[in-house]
């Protein structure tokens, strides 16, 4: 297969539009972090290139904004070959996958994004579709229904979630690489800082480019997010002007501390703190004391706040670390009688 030719995608519009997609590597080389991730998915693809093969199905698994989707729009494009896009919560049924699965070209990728929200039907569904290239078709019903085993060209399928473990373990076996990504450092953050700037047209120094990516939770999405949003900023307020102090300005006046936490991570913070003494208390009533689904806290807000150590999981529920109480402390308004909200 030719390596050098653009994929052509179907399905589902490829996420992020316009300014969003200009943002991100077109190629895995183009890719900042993630580096032994990057080397074993190379790998993979050069020997199927080199082969001739299909390449093995791929899982990704990681929290959001971190490259999931980027990584797995790349991958065709060194393959050389086509992609479809679909997301999880949008197959229904068997009858939603079967066109994707039909209209699949001999090597090419299916990019199943959220793959956890595929109902127990469709995941059998693709059993015998990952293993054998096949899907089981019933026509008919009681003894009048007959099976037709309809054959399918050979396909990568990759799929993304945020949370491997409602993923079932019949499908998770079914993926012969399973890859992690985790959270980037400051250092590979300002470079993605730095080349998104570029793009953008942006004047960006190195200080900069730090002060922005110390304050984007380890995040590339949110990175660019911040960014353009300073960019903003500056054009508004500052002519054009950008370094250290207005993108503090910038990010302080969306309620951005200098960890990256915004309003609503401090206000679950103060929860705990203010209405339960520090801890330990269950989600649910953390939940339900700031009027949000826990769903929401346990996705979106936990996960960073426990990799910064300033809240704890306990067998009797979360507790607010000392490092917590000190961020909260050491916050306009934050002291022992202090409201942030």
């Amino acid at each position: 297969m030719s390596s050098h030719r653009e994929p052509t995608i179907r399905g589902e519009e490829e996420p992020g539009g316009g300014e969003d997609r200009a943002l991100r590597p077109q190629r895995l080389a183009e890719m900042v972090g993630q580096r032994a991730v990057y080397e074993r998915l190379m790998i993979a693809v050069d020997a199927a290139r080199k082969r001739g093969d299909v390449l093995g199905h791929i899982l990704l698994d990681g929290p959001p904004g971190l490259g999931k989707t980027t990584f797995a729009t790349c991958i065709p494009r060194e393959l050389g070959t086509t992609l479809q896009i679909a997301s999880g919560a949008a197959l229904a049924a068997p009858k939603d996958l079967l066109p994707y699965l039909s209209n699949a070209a001999a090597g090419s990728v299916l990019f199943i994004d959220e793959i956890h929200r595929l109902p127990i039907a469709v995941e059998e569904f693709h059993y015998p579709a990952m293993e054998d290239f096949r899907v089981d078709i019933t026509l008919g019903e009681g003894v009048a229904a007959r099976t037709i085993n309809m054959p399918l060209r050979p396909f990568t399928l990759i799929g993304a979630t945020t949370r491997p473990g409602l993923i079932s373990k019949p499908m998770r076996d079914r993926f012969p690489m399973r890859e992690h990504l985790d959270y980037y450092p400051v250092e590979d953050l300002a470079e993605i800082v730095r080349r998104s700037a570029a793009k953008l047209s942006m004047p960006m120094d190195d200080d900069t480019a730090g002060e922005i990516a110390r304050r984007s939770r380890g995040t590339p999405r949110l990175a660019n997010n911040r960014l353009r949003w300073i960019r903003d900023y500056s054009t508004s307020r500052e002519s054009g002007r950008v370094d250290p102090a207005i993108a503090r300005t910038a990010l302080e006046m969306q309620g951005i501390d200098e960890i990256g936490l915004d309003g609503f991570d401090r206000r679950y913070l103060e929860t705990i703190r203010r209405v339960f003494g520090g801890g330990p208390v269950g989600i649910d009533a953390i939940a339900h004391t700031m009027s949000t689904a826990p769903d929401t806290l346990e996705d979106d807000v936990e996960p960073y706040l426990l990799r910064c150590e300033l809240v704890i999981r306990t067998p009797r529920g979360r507790r607010l670390t000392t490092r917590g109480e000190e961020h909260l402390g050491s916050l306009p308004g934050g002291g022992p009688q202090g409201r942030l909200f």
